[in-house]
């Protein structure tokens, strides 16, 4: 979600789930292995298929790139890495099950997390009865985070953008244009999510208080078999600025259909999760249609970080395609396996007590996505802040403005092109 990410759930529901289906774990995960060089067994759940089968797809990519890439440099400690990855079918049920299993039966020496919070949230809850840590990327909801289990055990750790923040550039932006071309009016329509809403939230407070007006707040349920309607609704109140609360491709793939079939094309468009998506994104809604498209993240195809322009290399070297096409959602996977590298060099083994107690001593991590430091609830506090624009069939970067890798933001929106 890229994550783009998430759907609700109620946090009652998840831990009754986990509940019910956490077994006892027949081997401790502190415990090392009487096998010195016996492989690392690292256990992940991803959603091969059902809704969130795009990021997915491209996360189970960046655990295997990244496990490959130790691997051929001689594994950690001297130890291959394997991964068991289990298909949880965007389920919050599945997921339950599926890391219940990779703990109870498969006896993984560490858990990496799955899409999305929507299953991040009660896949951490099962991770900690066991005494795993559980070093995630696409979890970034506050709700992940607050749970019982967590503030209980602390051994949640996401390695990406804490979602919050994610468009506070974009608000300060938009506030910095001249008063002859800043936008008078905007429109903030958002999925009942609990990723996609928080910063479209945060960017509405701030611009209200700046003069811009809002003509149409709405959280529509996340799971309609249309947006049409709300596409409509937004189109018609003529806003110049539309800040979407998106969870994926199809959700502004959709928006952006009504919008062109009603000659409506705001002056500035940025969603919350799907234009990151790279060729998913492109192929939905075409090159030309992108034009303009804004979305927030913390990494993109073209970083100057030399540990990103390697994984992109090699990347396009298996997959093809340009930098460009790049999910979002590859770097966030890869940066998981890399932190827990460094947090298994550093306590010399896959000792889960001791890994957490390590990331959570205020060391600072590096990887593809950038500098990693988790606060006590397990929230990358030095994760950068980004917005991205496609221009001209390119995803580039455009705020800060101030920031060296950042170009000129394309504005307006042109129109339509199909």
């Amino acid at each position: 979600m890229r994550s783009h990410r998430t759907r609700f759930l109620a946090l009652g529901a998840a831990a009754a789930a986990t509940a019910a289906l956490v077994a006892a774990c027949s081997s401790s995960p502190s415990t090392p292995s009487s096998h010195s060089k016996a492989p690392i067994l690292i256990g992940a759940s991803l959603s091969l298929t059902g809704d969130f089968s795009a990021d997915g797809q491209a996360f189970k990519r960046g655990y295997e790139l990244w496990a490959s890439d130790v691997n051929a440099a001689g594994g950690l400690l001297g130890r291959k890495v394997k991964l068991i990855i289990l298909n949880d079918a965007s389920s919050p049920t599945q997921v339950v099950t599926n890391y219940t299993k990779l703990i109870s039966t498969d006896h993984v020496n560490l858990t990496f997390g799955p899409f999305s919070s929507l299953l991040t949230t009660p896949a951490s809850a099962v991770a900690a009865r066991n005494g795993y840590a559980f070093i995630e990327g696409a979890g970034g909801a506050p709700t992940v985070f607050t749970t019982p289990a967590n503030e209980s055990a602390h051994n949640v750790f996401d390695v990406s953008l804490p979602i919050e923040d994610e468009m506070v550039p974009f608000a300060a932006w938009v506030k910095s244009l001249p008063p002859s071309q800043r936008p008078k009016t905007a429109a903030y329509p958002m999925a009942d999510d609990p990723f996609a809403d928080p910063p479209v939230e945060l960017t509405q407070k701030t611009l209200q208080a700046a003069g811009i007006k809002t003509v149409y707040s709405k959280i529509f349920p996340a799971e309609v078999p249309d947006y049409a309607p709300a596409a409509s609704d937004v189109a018609s109140s003529g806003a110049q600025m539309v800040v979407l609360g998106s969870t994926d491709v199809p959700t502004v793939g959709a928006f952006m259909k009504v919008f062109e079939q009603q000659h409506y094309t705001p002056k500035i468009f940025i969603a919350a999760a799907g234009p990151d998506q790279g060729a998913a994104f492109i192929s939905a809604v075409g090159a030309g249609n992108a034009d303009g498209i804004m979305v927030p993240n913390a990494w993109y195809g073209g970083s100057k970080n030399p540990e990103s322009q390697k994984m992109v290399a090699e990347y396009i070297a298996k997959y093809g395609g340009t930098p460009s096409d790049i999910n979002a959602d590859v770097a966030e996977a890869y940066s998981v396996g890399q932190v827990a590298a460094q947090a298994v060099k550093a306590t010399g083994g896959t000792d889960n007590k001791k890994i957490i107690a390590y990331l959570h001593s205020g060391v600072t991590l590096q990887s593809v996505q950038g500098p990693v430091k988790f606060d006590s609830l397990g929230r990358n506090g030095s994760a950068t802040t980004f917005i991205f624009q496609w221009q001209h069939g390119k995803f580039v970067q455009v705020l800060p403005s101030s920031d060296t890798g950042s170009v000129k933001v394309l504005f307006p929106k042109p129109a339509w092109t199909s």
